[in-house]
C-alpha cells in the first residue's frame, strides 16, 4: 500500500515537502496508519489528539498511545482534554456533534498557532461510502453524492482511494499498534448501523457491489460537474443586473427541464432552500404577478416580465423634517435641502424637488407610500392613486415597496425621486423655495 499511497499523494500534489502539516490522530487504526505512512514518506507532521473523556480509562490509554508513538519519533504532539458532555449540554446538541465541534475547533487553533499548512484527516474509502449513503438517507441532491473531497480549504484527506482493509493489512505489515474504540461496534448511531449492518448486507448482493458503487458515484460526480458548468452558462445567458436587482426573464425557462433545480442552484447562495425553489417553479406554471418568496435577507418576486431577486426591504420608520433642515439621509441616497428666497434656475429633474415652501405644512414627513395614498402629479389636475402612478411609470414590483413620499400635513408633495405634486409646484407668485437635490454618490 505504501507505494500506492506515495503515487497518489504525488499525483494529486496533496503535500509540499517544505511545509509542515497537522495530523488529527485519535489512536485508532485509520489515523495511526496514516501517521506511519506520512512519517515514512518524509512528510513533516505534528499530531493533534483530543481526549473527549467519554470512555474513562480507555480514553486515557488512547492519548498515551498517540503521545508515545510521537515521542519515539520526535514528532510534536498537541493534546486537548475536552469537557464534551458539558459542551453538548450547554449548546443543546448531541454528544457526536459536540465532539465534532470541539475536534475541529482545536485543530484549527493549533494549525494557526503553529503556522501549519493544513489539517490532515484519515477518512478513507469506506468512510466515503458511508457519508454518501447517509446523505442519500437525508434526501440529498447531486452534491451529496460527491461525498468528501480530497482537499477542502485547509482540510486534506489523502486516504480516500484506500479501504479500511488495506489500512489494516498495512498496519499488520509494519507491526503498527493502534487502539480500538468500543463505541464503533455499537449500533445505536446511524453511521454505525450503516457500517455494521446496512452496507455489509448490500455488499453481499454481488461480489463487485462496492467497486461498482464507487464507480457509479464517481461518474455521478463527473456528471454533476458538467451540470454545474451548464447551469453557469444558463445563468450567464439569462441573468440581468439593473439598479441593484437581478432579473431572470420568464423566457429563460422556455423549453428547459428541471426548472426547480435550476432555480435552486441560482437562489441557494441567497439563502433559499429546495422547497422554496420547488414552490416557485410551481408558481411559474400559472404566473401570479406580485407573488414573492423570502429568505433571511433576500426576496424573489414574480414581476411582469420575469423573476426579480433583491435584498429584502428594511423597515423604514417615518422621518420628520422640521423647517430649515439642511440634509436628508435615506437608504437610497442623501439629499441637500436649500431654503431660498430667490431662484436662479428652474430644475426639472424628477430626481430633485423644487417646491413652494410657503404652501407646505411643517414639519414635513418622509415615509414609505401606503395602499390608498393618492396625489395629483405635476401637470395633472386630478388625483391618481400612488399604486397606479407606479404602474404607469413601470416601477418594478421589487422596488415599489421601497418608494417613499414627502408628506405635508395630510397631502403628498413629492413621490421622492419621481414627481412632485401639482399643488406644491413653484409659480410666478412664489417667494420662498424649498429645493431638494440628491447628492452625487
Amino acid at each position: 500500500m505504501y507505494d500506492s499511497f506515495i503515487s497518489h499523494i504525488q499525483q494529486r500534489k496533496l503535500f509540499e515537502p517544505s511545509k509542515s502539516y497537522l495530523l488529527a490522530c485519535s489512536g485508532g487504526l485509520d489515523s495511526m496508519a496514516l501517521a506511519h505512512l506520512l512519517h515514512t514518506a518524509g512528510i513533516q507532521i505534528e499530531l493533534a489528539h483530543v481526549n473527549f473523556g467519554l470512555r474513562d480509562s480507555e480514553s486515557d490509554r488512547d492519548e498515551e498511545l498517540v503521545k508515545k508513538w510521537a515521542r519515539n519519533r520526535h514528532i510534536p504532539v498537541h493534546v486537548h482534554r475536552a469537557e464534551t458532555i458539558e459542551w453538548a449540554n450547554t449548546k443543546g446538541i448531541s454528544i457526536q456533534m459536540a465532539a465534532r465541534e470541539i475536534r475541529y475547533q482545536f485543530f484549527e487553533e493549533v494549525r494557526k498557532t503553529h503556522n501549519l499548512s493544513g489539517i490532515v484527516v484519515a477518512h478513507h474509502e469506506d468512510d466515503q461510502l458511508e457519508t454518501i449513503f447517509l446523505n442519500l438517507m437525508r434526501g440529498t441532491g447531486i452534491e451529496g453524492l460527491y461525498g468528501m473531497s480530497e482537499r477542502r480549504g485547509e482540510l486534506i484527506r489523502p486516504l480516500l482511494p484506500f479501504s479500511r482493509a488495506q489500512l489494516a493489512a498495512y498496519a499488520e505489515e509494519v507491526l503498527l499498534a493502534w487502539r480500538e474504540d468500543r463505541s464503533n461496534a455499537a449500533s445505536d448511531y446511524k453511521r454505525n448501523k450503516l457500517r455494521l449492518q446496512g452496507l455489509p448486507a448490500l455488499y453481499q448482493v454481488d461480489p463487485d457491489t462496492k467497486k461498482n458503487l464507487l464507480q457509479s458515484f464517481g461518474k455521478l460526480k463527473d456528471t454533476g460537474k458538467a451540470f454545474f458548468s451548464l447551469v453557469e452558462l444558463w445563468k450567464s445567458q439569462h441573468l440581468q443586473e439593473q439598479e441593484g436587482l437581478i432579473l431572470l426573464p420568464y423566457t429563460a425557462f422556455s423549453a428547459v427541464q428541471g426548472v426547480a433545480t435550476l432555480l435552486f442552484f441560482w437562489l441557494r447562495p441567497y439563502g433559499f432552500n429546495s422547497s422554496q425553489a420547488q414552490e416557485l417553479a410551481d408558481h411559474l406554471k400559472t404566473i401570479k404577478i406580485g407573488a414573492y418568496f423570502r429568505s433571511s435577507q433576500y426576496q424573489v418576486s414574480l414581476d411582469r416580465e420575469g423573476l426579480v431577486l433583491h435584498s429584502s426591504p428594511s423597515p423604514f420608520p417615518p422621518l420628520q423634517i422640521p423647517f430649515g433642515t439642511q440634509s436628508l439621509a435615506l437608504p437610497e441616497g442623501s439629499y441637500r435641502l436649500d431654503w431660498l428666497s430667490e431662484l436662479d434656475h428652474l430644475d426639472q429633474n424628477p430626481a430633485h424637488a423644487l417646491l413652494d415652501a410657503a404652501r407646505l405644512e411643517y414639519p414635513l414627513q418622509v415615509r414609505v407610500w401606503e395602499e390608498g395614498d393618492r396625489f395629483n402629479p405635476l401637470g395633472m389636475s386630478s388625483e391618481k392613486k400612488i399604486s397606479d402612478f407606479l404602474i404607469d411609470n413601470k416601477v418594478s414590483l421589487a422596488l415599489k415597496s421601497s418608494v417613499k413620499v414627502l408628506v405635508s400635513g395630510n397631502k403628498i408633495a413629492w413621490v421622492i425621486g419621481m414627481r412632485i405634486a401639482e399643488w406644491a409646484k413653484v409659480g410666478p407668485s412664489t417667494q420662498k423655495y424649498l429645493y431638494i437635490k440628491k447628492n452625487q454618490s
